[in-house]
C-alpha cells in the first residue's frame, strides 16, 4: 500500500514538473504547498499510517492535519500534525509553507536540529514540544515577525537563548521548559512587550534574573525555576500585571522586598522554594489580595508567621516547610487565628521549623476545607486537641518528630478522607483508638517510635486501601489480627514491637502486594507459614528473634524477589534448604538458630547427622570409581585422537554446549554471522584473540563470538581454562556463555571460539574514558555504585560459593561488561585459576595457593603477585580496589599522571576525605553541583556516598593482603551504601514529584 501511495505522489509531482516546464512562470501558486507537504512526507517515518489520506485521489488541502485558506486557494495556512506517531528529522521543506499559520507538530518522536522557519513570516503559533529535539535554537527565528506563541518545551535543545527572539515583539507565549538550555537569560526578552507568560522551567540556565523582564508590560505568569540562577530577586518584579511568580529549586539568596504585597494586586501564585532566601517573610505579602498560594519551603526565613494572611480570603496553600519561622509564644501562635477568614483554605504546610508548645485549639477554627495539616520536625509538646477531629476533610495530618504525649482519642475516626496519618517519633500513650477503622481511605499508617500499647486494634482491616503500616518500636503486645488478611494492596509491613505473640498469621498471603515484612523482635512461635511463599513481590522478610519453631520450607526457595531473609535467633530445625535464595549466604541469616544444619558451605552451619553418612558413602565410591573413570578417559582420548586424525581432511566440528537449549552451531554458521570474520564486526581486541558482534541465523539474537588467535602461545591453554570454568558456573553478574565451538576452518586449521550473550552497552572503560558528551553516555553516582555492586557479587560468588575457589586473576574495566539497563557482568575468565586446596586461613582470610606467574594487567596486579607469582583471592581484591578508584576519579592507574612515587592509591589517600569532591570524575563533579545547588539532602548524600566508596576502595588496596576485607564483606558494604543512597534520592524526588504537580496546578 505504501508503495502505491508514493507511486502516485511521484507521478504527481511529475506531472506539477511538467507543468512547469511550460508554464510562463514555473510552478502554479497553489501547488507550492503540495509540493512540501508531498517532500515532508517523504522525508519523515509514519509506523502508524497516519498519513494514509496524503496521497493523489484527494486535493492536499483534504489531507489529514491540513487546513488551507479560501482566498487563496490551495495555500496551506495551518498544519496540525500533533501526536500522530511520527518520527525522524523534520524536513526543511516545512519552511516553503510560507502561509502558514499554525505549526503543530508536537507529541511526536521527531529528532535532530530545528529547520530553519524564517520564511513563515505569516505564522503566529509555533508547536514543537514533546519531541527529542536538540541543537540550539535558531537565531532566524526572529524572522517571524507575527509569532504569538511558541511551545518548545520537552526537548534537549542546547546552549543559551538567542538574544534575536527579542525582536519578537508580538509574541505574547514563550514555553521552552524541560531542555538543556544554558548560559545566562538574554535581557533582549525585555523588548517583547506583549508578553505574557515566559516559562524557563528546569533548564541550566544561570547569572541573575534579569531586571528587563520585570520591566514587561503584560507579563502575567513568570515560570523560571529548577535552573542555577542566583543574586536577589530583582525589584521590577514587583510589576502590578504579574499574577504568577514561580523561581523555585535556584540559588537566589537575599531577602524580600517588605512591600512585595503593596506592588502585585494580581499575583495569585508565588513559588520561591527550595533557594537561599533569608530575612522576615513580609507583612506586605497579606496586601496582595489575589494571592492563593504562597510556597516559600526550603529557605532560611526566620520570625513569625504574618497574620496578614489571614486578609487573603481566596487563600488554598501555605507552605513554609524547612525554614527557622518561629512561634515561641501565644503572639507567635496568632496566624492561625487569622487564618480562620480563610474561607477556601486547603493545605497549611509548617514542618520542619521552630515551632514551640502546645497545639492551640485555634488550629480547630480553621476550615473544613483544610486537606493537608502538616506540623511534623517542630518542638511541639503536650496534648493534641481533641477539637482537631473538626477538620473532618484533612486528606492528610502529619505531627511527626515532636514531643507530643498524651493519648489519641476516638477523634482520630472523624476523619473519613484521611489518606496518610504521621504520628512516628513523638511520645504518645494509650491504645491505638479502635476508631482508627474508621479510615476506609488510609493509605499511609506511621505510629512507630511512640509508647502506644494495648494490642492491635482489628479495626485496622477495614482501611482496605492501606499500602504501608509501621507500628515498630511501641508496647503493643497481643496476637496479629487476622484481619490484617483484608488489606489487599499491602506492600510494607513493619511490626518490630518486641511484644506481639502467637503465630504468624496464614492470612498474609492475602496481602498480594506485599513487599517487605519486618515481624522481628518479638515473641511470636509456631512455624512460619507455607503460604507466604504465595507472596510473588516479596523482596524482605525479617523474623528474626522471635520463638518459631519447626523447619524451614523449601517453598521460600522460590520466591522470585526475596533479596534478604533473616530467620536468625529463633528455634528452627533442620535441615536448610539449598535453593534459590539460600544458595546466596549474603542474603540470608541463620545464626543463632541451633538447630539448623546444611545448607551452603558459606553460611558456615554444622553438618546435618544423615548428611554426614552420605558424605562418607560419597567418598568411598568415589575412591573406587576414580581410577575407572580415568581409564575411560583416557580410552576415549585415544580413540578422539584416532577420529581427527582419520578425518583431518575434511571439516570438522566438535561443539561444547553450555546450554541445552541452544543450537549447536558450525564454523560456517560463524562465518556467515561475522561476515567472515569482516573487521567491521570487531567490537574488541584482547591477547588471545578477537571478539565480533554477529547475530546468528537459527537462534535470532545478537552474541559475541570470541575467537581465539591460536598462533598466540597459550591461547589454546586460555580457551581450555575458560571452558572448564564456565562450564561449572552461573551467577546472574557473570557474563552469560552460550556455547563454544572447537573445529577447524575452511582451511583445515584448528579454530576455537566462545560465544557469548552481545552486552549492547559495551564495557565500563568505554563508559569511563572514551570521548563521550552525549548524556546518555554519563554513569552518574548512583550507576557507578550499582556496577560496583554487581561485579563484587559476582566475585563473591567466585570465591566463596564455588564448590572450589575461582580467582579471577584480570579485574579491569574492559572485563566488565553492561547490558540494556546497565546491569554489569564479570567477563573473560582466560587466565582465571582455580583454587585447590583449603580457601581461608585460621583468620578467614583466602589463602594465596594457586601460582599463576605474572599475569593480569598492568596497574591492576596486586603487588603481593609480583613477589609470590600466586594468584589469591586477596589479589582480586586488590584489583577490585582498583577498579573503583577508577570509577570515582575517572582516571587509570597508568595515567601519566601516575609517575615516580605517585600511584592512583596513594593519590586518593593523600586526598581522602576533604578533597575527594576535588579529584573525583569531572562529569561527577557536575552532578554533585547540581545537587548542591538544587537539593539539600541528596547532594549531603552524594558527599557521603563518595567517601564510602573510596574508603571501601582503599581499604581494598593495602599493601598487606591479610589486611584487605574479603569480597563477601565489601558486597555487603556496597549494597548498605546503595541503599543508603538510593533512599535518599527517592525521599527527594518524591517530594519534588509532589511539589511541581501542586505548582503546575496552580500556575495553570
Amino acid at each position: 500500500m505504501l508503495e502505491v501511495v508514493e507511486l502516485l505522489l511521484l507521478l504527481l509531482l511529475l506531472y506539477y514538473a511538467v507543468c512547469g516546464i511550460h508554464g510562463a512562470s514555473g510552478f502554479p501558486d497553489d501547488s507550492t504547498d503540495m509540493l512540501s507537504l508531498i517532500a515532508f512526507r517523504k522525508a519523515i517515518n509514519d509506523p502508524t499510517g497516519a498519513l494514509n489520506s496524503w496521497n493523489a485521489r484527494a486535493p492536499h488541502c483534504q489531507w489529514k492535519g491540513v487546513t488551507c485558506t479560501t482566498k487563496h486557494p490551495g495555500r496551506v495556512t495551518e498544519l496540525d500534525l500533533a501526536g500522530q506517531g511520527l518520527s525522524g528529522a523534520i524536513p526543511a521543506s516545512v519552511g516553503n509553507l510560507t502561509f502558514v499559520r499554525t505549526l503543530d507538530l508536537s507529541s511526536n518522536n521527531f529528532y535532530g536540529q530545528m529547520p530553519d522557519l524564517s520564511n513563515l513570516q505569516k505564522m503566529q503559533v509555533l508547536n514543537l514540544s514533546y519531541n527529542s529535539l536538540h541543537g540550539v535554537i535558531p537565531d532566524t527565528l526572529s524572522n517571524c515577525s507575527n509569532l504569538k506563541e511558541l511551545h518548545l518545551y520537552h526537548n534537549s535543545l542546547t546552549s543559551n537563548i538567542p538574544p534575536q527572539i527579542g525582536l519578537l515583539a508580538n509574541l505574547v507565549y514563550m514555553a521552552i521548559s524541560n531542555n538543556n538550555l544554558s548560559g545566562t537569560i538574554t535581557p533582549t526578552l525585555g523588548n517583547m512587550t506583549s508578553l505574557a507568560t515566559l516559562f524557563l522551567t528546569t533548564n541550566h540556565l544561570e547569572g541573575s534574573v534579569p531586571d528587563e523582564i520585570g520591566q514587561l508590560p503584560n507579563i502575567s505568569i513568570l515560570s523560571l525555576g529548577e535552573n542555577m540562577l542566583s543574586g536577589s530577586i530583582p525589584a521590577s518584579l514587583l510589576n502590578s500585571s504579574i499574577a504568577a511568580i514561580e523561581l523555585r529549586a535556584n540559588l537566589l539568596n537575599g531577602t524580600l522586598p517588605t512591600n512585595m504585597g503593596d506592588n502585585l494586586p494580581n499575583l495569585q501564585s508565588l513559588f520561591l522554594g527550595h533557594n537561599m532566601l533569608e530575612g522576615h517573610i513580609p507583612v506586605s505579602l497579606g496586601n496582595a489580595s489575589m494571592l492563593k498560594s504562597v510556597i516559600l519551603q526550603h529557605n532560611n526565613f526566620t520570625g513569625q508567621i504574618p497574620t496578614t494572611f489571614g486578609k487573603l480570603s481566596g487563600l488554598s496553600r501555605l507552605d513554609f516547610q524547612a525554614n527557622k519561622l518561629e512561634a515561641i509564644d501565644s503572639e507567635g501562635w496568632e496566624f492561625l487565628n487569622a487564618l480562620r477568614n480563610c474561607s477556601v483554605l486547603e493545605a497549611l504546610e509548617l514542618a520542619g521549623n521552630q515551632l514551640q508548645g502546645t497545639i492551640p485549639n485555634s488550629v480547630c477554627s480553621l476550615q473544613k476545607t483544610l486537606r493537608y495539616l502538616v506540623l511534623g520536625g517542630n518542638q511541639l509538646s503536650g496534648t493534641v486537641p481533641s477539637c482537631i477531629g473538626n477538620l473532618s476533610g484533612l486528606i492528610q495530618l502529619t505531627l511527626d518528630d515532636n514531643n507530643l504525649t498524651g493519648n489519641i482519642g476516638q477523634w482520630i475516626g472523624n476523619f473519613k478522607y484521611l489518606q496518610s496519618l504521621y504520628l512516628r517519633n513523638n511520645k504518645f500513650t494509650g491504645h491505638i483508638p479502635f476508631s482508627i477503622g474508621n479510615l476506609t481511605q488510609l493509605t499511609e499508617l506511621y505510629l512507630e517510635n511512640n509508647a502506644f500499647d494495648g494490642h492491635i486494634p482489628p479495626s485496622i482491616g477495614n482501611s482496605p486501601l492501606l499500602l504501608k503500616i509501621d507500628l515498630s518500636f511501641n508496647r503493643i503486645q497481643g496476637t496479629i489480627p487476622l484481619e490484617i488478611g483484608n488489606l489487599g494492596q499491602l506492600i510494607y509491613l513493619q511490626l518490630t514491637l518486641k511484644k506481639l505473640t502467637g503465630k504468624i498469621p496464614y492470612v498474609l498471603d492475602q496481602c498480594q502486594n506485599l513487599v517487605t515484612i519486618q515481624l522481628d523482635q518479638n515473641f511470636l512461635t509456631g512455624v512460619i507459614p507455607v503460604s507466604i511463599a504465595n507472596l510473588k513481590g516479596l523482596s524482605v522478610l525479617n523474623l528474626s528473634h522471635n520463638i518459631l519453631s519447626g523447619a524451614i520450607s523449601v517453598v521460600l526457595g522460590d520466591l522470585p524477589l526475596l533479596s534478604k531473609l533473616d530467620l536468625s535467633y529463633n528455634n528452627l530445625q533442620g535441615e536448610i534448604p539449598r535453593n534459590g535464595l539460600f544458595g546466596n549466604a549474603t542474603s540470608v541469616y541463620l545464626e543463632g538458630s541451633w538447630g539448623l544444619c546444611g545448607g551452603v558451605i558459606d553460611l558456615h552451619m554444622q553438618l546435618c547427622p544423615q548428611v554426614s553418612h552420605k558424605m562418607e558413602r560419597k567418598k568411598n565410591l568415589a575412591r573406587l570409581l576414580i581410577p575407572i573413570f580415568g581409564f575411560l578417559s583416557l580410552t576415549v582420548l585415544i580413540y578422539l585422537i584416532y577420529l581427527v586424525k582419520k578425518t583431518s581432511r575434511r571439516p570438522y566440528l566438535s561443539l561444547l554446549s553450555f546450554g541445552k537449549q541452544f543450537p549447536r552451531v558450525s564454523y560456517k554458521d560463524l562465518a556467515q554471522a561475522t561476515r567472515n570474520f569482516s573487521q567491521s564486526n570487531i567490537i574488541g581486541k584482547g591477547s588471545y584473540g578477537s571478539v565480533y558482534r554477529a547475530k546468528l541465523t537459527l537462534a535470532k539474537i545478537q552474541v559475541a563470538i570470541k575467537v581465539f588467535d591460536l598462533q598466540v602461545k597459550s591461547a589454546d591453554r586460555s580457551f581450555i581454562s575458560e571452558c572448564e570454568i564456565l562450564r561449572s558456573i552461573r551467577h546472574r553478574n557473570l557474563l552469560p556463555i552460550l556455547t563454544a565451538c572447537s573445529t577447524i576452518d575452511h582451511n583445515g586449521n584448528d579454530f576455537k571460539a566462545l560465544i557469548y550473550e552481545y552486552m549492547p552497552n559495551g564495557c565500563l572503560d568505554m563508559w569511563l574514558h572514551k570521548n563521550v558528551s552525549v548524556a546518555s553516555k554519563y554513569l552518574s553516582l548512583a550507576q557507578r555504585v550499582s556496577i560496583a555492586v554487581d561485579v563484587a557479587n559476582a566475585l563473591s560468588y567466585l570465591h566463596h560459593e564455588c564448590e572450589r575457589s575461582i580467582v579471577h586473576c584480570d579485574l579491569k574495566p574492559t572485563n566488565i561488561l553492561l547490558d540494556d539497563d546497565m546491569n554489569a557482568y564479570l567477563g573473560d575468565f582466560g587466565i582465571s585459576s582455580l583454587i585447590l586446596e583449603s580457601r581461608f586461613t585460621s583468620h578467614g582470610h583466602p589463602c594465596p595457593n594457586s601460582s599463576i606467574g605474572l599475569k593480569g594487567t598492568i596497574g591492576y596486579i596486586a603487588p603481593d603477585y609480583t613477589q609470590c607469582g600466586r594468584a589469591s583471592t586477596c589479589g582480586d581484591v586488590y584489583s577490585f580496589g582498583i577498579v573503583l578508584l577508577e570509577m570515582l576519579i575517572g582516571k587509570r592507574p597508568t595515567d601519566p599522571m601516575f609517575e615516580n612515587e605517585l600511584n592512583i592509591v596513594n593519590f586518593v589517600e593523600k586526598n581522602f576525605p576533604k578533597q575527594i569532591p576535588q579529584i573525583i570524575d569531572a562529569r561527577l563533579q557536575e552532578e554533585c553541583k547540581g545537587l548542591n545547588q538544587a537539593i539539600t539532602e541528596q547532594g549531603d548524600c552524594f558527599y557521603v556516598c563518595l567517601l564510602s566508596v573510596a574508603e571501601v576502595a582503599l581499604s581494598c588496596t593495602h599493601l598487606i593482603p591479610k589486611e584487605r576485607m574479603t569480597i563477601r564483606e565489601i558486597a555487603i558494604k556496597l549494597h548498605a551504601i546503595r541503599t543508603s543512597y538510593a533512599e535518599a534520592i527517592k525521599r527527594e524526588h518524591l517530594l519534588r514529584r509532589r511539589e511541581s504537580h501542586l505548582c503546575v496546578m496552580e500556575v495553570v
